[in-house]
Parts: structure tokens; sequence; C-alpha cells
């Protein structure tokens, strides 16, 4: 059994080197999966803004397939009805963010034409779902 340098009795402390070295191991693969993880449509530089406004906590998604059919978060509507509910849930919160996702069939003037109705409910933020390649 191994004693104390000054031969009081034996040695009490634990060795952390191990532990500190799985650690480090740890923090390098994570380090290294990391970037990995992060989804990421678009490469975007986005300006500053010396000024900024409170985001929705909530954005709605608006799909359309490619038979034209409309659905505002899994709900089938008519593009009347689409407007309609639209205008209901700006009016309650103006700030509200929609996402577009669009069948990659549909042509881009059925997809103009719904950003338009999007926007002619009164919302503001829009933007397009698109996938990673």
């Amino acid at each position: 059994m191994q004693t104390a340098p000054n031969g009081d009795g034996p040695i009490t402390g634990i060795n952390v080197t191990p532990l500190v070295d799985v650690i480090l191991v740890l923090l390098i693969i994570f380090m290294a999966t990391a970037p990995l993880l992060h989804r990421r449509a678009l490469k975007v530089n986005i300006p500053k803004a010396a000024k900024s406004e409170r985001i929705a906590t909530e954005t709605l998604r608006v799909e359309m397939n490619a038979k034209r059919e409309v659905s505002l978060d899994g709900k089938a509507l008519t593009p009347a009805d689409l407007l309609h509910e639209l205008s209901i849930l700006t009016a309650r919160e103006p700030a509200t963010h929609v996402a577009v996702a669009a069948d990659e069939n549909v042509s881009y003037g059925d997809i103009v034409k719904l950003l338009d109705d999007i926007r002619a409910a009164g919302v503001r933020r829009v933007g397009l779902e698109v996938r990673r390649r």
C-alpha cells in the first residue's frame, strides 16, 4: 500500500487524469459534429440593423401540393378560406410569420398567386421552405 510522502498514512486522493481525458475526447467529438447538425437551407449574410422588431412566436405553414390544393397547418382549405383564416390570424397577431411549402411541380405563377393571396390577407413576413441538396 502506498503512503503519503511524510509517512503519515495512505494516499486518499483520487486520480482525475483519466476523467479529464474522457471529457476532452467527448468535447472534441461534440465540437466536430455540431456543424453537421445545423439545419441550413441557404447561405445568407444577414445585415445588421439598429432597430429590430419582436418576432412572432409561431410560424404558420401554408402548403400547396401538385394538384394546387392548399392547406394551413395541415387543414385543407379553399383559397378563399385560406385568405379568411390568415386575415383573422393576422388581425390577432400582426407579426405573424408564414412559411410556404409548395410541391416542386407547382408552377411559378401558382406560387406567385399564393404569395399574393397571403400578402392580401395582411401577412408581411412570408418565407419559402426548401430542402437541402
